[in-house]
């Protein structure tokens, strides 16, 4: 519990430093230490929603008043995303912000912007395919991405909050063709599916951020994970809960799972024990087995619950937890964007910073 109260203090500190470094009208993106630079980026960006969504996490920890000013101010710039309809990933920008905003101090107003968010995520489901569109693209086809369940939980709320099933109803085809489509035989799954937009029958499958189409993408992993973990607690159907079950124990019991339980960037990567870590696969994984925990048989639920432990307390060292003041005030170091790309190679990103919050929130829940 020590650990925890240390974290979410530092935490604060941390943001307040970067608060102070953001320009007027962007939201952080990275941090490149050598250069001290720090990147940002507008409202339109799939990672917009994880600033204004740690800083109200952190303002329900701590009630410093300052980081709420600050998340207001974000959010106000985040308003126009709820008309977006082209991206997939308004869960993300959305519900991580205002779904929060809502938490603490619910407004009408936020409440129709999550609304017409979910109508705009709404509108890239395709009934031929089953599945909600990730990325656009000028050739004859339909992408599907394993992220893409994390942003069912914004259409669930939908659901609950005006009484439209249509929103439900999209969420599960969704997670049934995404089950049915992207899980190979031990659980691990593809990162993008291919799908004829036409017939919806499949042409490719493929892990564009991983190492190979075959390999297994840490962040990935973790993905699922916590989307099916989702899926179970919004529906109850013991399928989900098996599937989430099914990809932590791939994961869980991966000869490749360093003993800190901080991923390889990719599971099957060629150069382990010497490939770069992915904390921000640790800090999804983390959080979706507190919540997965609560689930499960006692035993199963108890390794869930010391595994997550276990990657909170090595996240919270100083091999992951930057100098305080440092890191242009993220909080952790050693994340992977897209290392096939070439973009955020061991870097913070925001959602590392946002899913390790929502984690010590988790646990700390545990821990009273």
């Amino acid at each position: 519990m020590q650990t925890i109260t240390h974290d979410f203090k530092y935490a604060e500190w941390q943001y307040q430093v970067m608060m102070n470094r953001l320009p007027a009208n962007g939201f952080p993106k990275n941090y490149v230490a050598g250069k001290d630079s720090l990147a940002t980026t507008g409202s339109e960006w799939w990672c917009s929603g994880f600033y204004p969504g740690t800083l109200l996490y952190l303002y329900q920890q701590t009630k410093d008043t300052k980081l709420l000013i600050e998340a207001n101010r974000a959010l106000d710039m985040l308003v126009k995303e709820q008309y977006n309809k082209t991206t997939h990933d308004l869960g993300f920008m959305m519900y991580c912000s205002f779904g929060n905003a809502m938490t603490i101090a619910p407004k009408p107003a936020y409440r129709e912007i999550l609304i017409n968010s979910a109508k705009s995520l709404a509108s890239r489901f395709d009934p031929k395919v089953g599945c909600i569109k990730s990325w656009d693209s000028n050739k004859p086809e339909y992408l599907v991405i394993i992220d893409n369940m994390m942003n069912l939980e914004l259409l669930f709320w939908a659901t609950r909050t005006t009484g439209d099933s249509s929103f439900y109803k999209i969420a599960v085809t969704h997670a049934n063709t995404t089950l049915k489509n992207h899980f190979r035989s031990d659980y691990s799954s593809y990162h993008v599916i291919n799908y004829n937009p036409q017939t919806g029958i499949v042409q490719k499958k493929r892990t564009q951020q991983g190492y190979s189409d075959e390999s297994a993408w840490a962040r990935g992993q973790a993905w699922g994970l916590y989307g099916y973990t989702v899926m179970y607690r919004e529906t109850k159907d013991k399928k989900y809960l098996e599937q989430a079950r099914r990809i932590a124990h791939f994961i869980l019991t991966n000869p490749n799972l360093p003993t800190d339980k901080i991923p390889y960037w990719d599971f099957n990567a060629p150069n382990i024990p010497n490939a770069m870590r992915d904390a921000s696969a640790a800090a999804v994984l983390a959080s979706g087995l507190l919540e997965l925990c609560r689930y499960t048989d006692s035993k199963t639920g108890q390794l869930f619950f010391s595994t997550a432990e276990t990657i909170i307390h090595n996240l919270s060292k100083p091999a992951y937890l930057a100098v305080k003041g440092t890191n242009g005030g993220f909080i952790l170091l050693h994340s992977v964007g897209s290392l096939p790309q070439g973009t955020e190679i061991d870097v913070p990103l925001t959602y590392t910073d946002y899913y390790f919050i929502e984690a010590l929130g988790r646990y700390k829940k545990f821990s009273r």
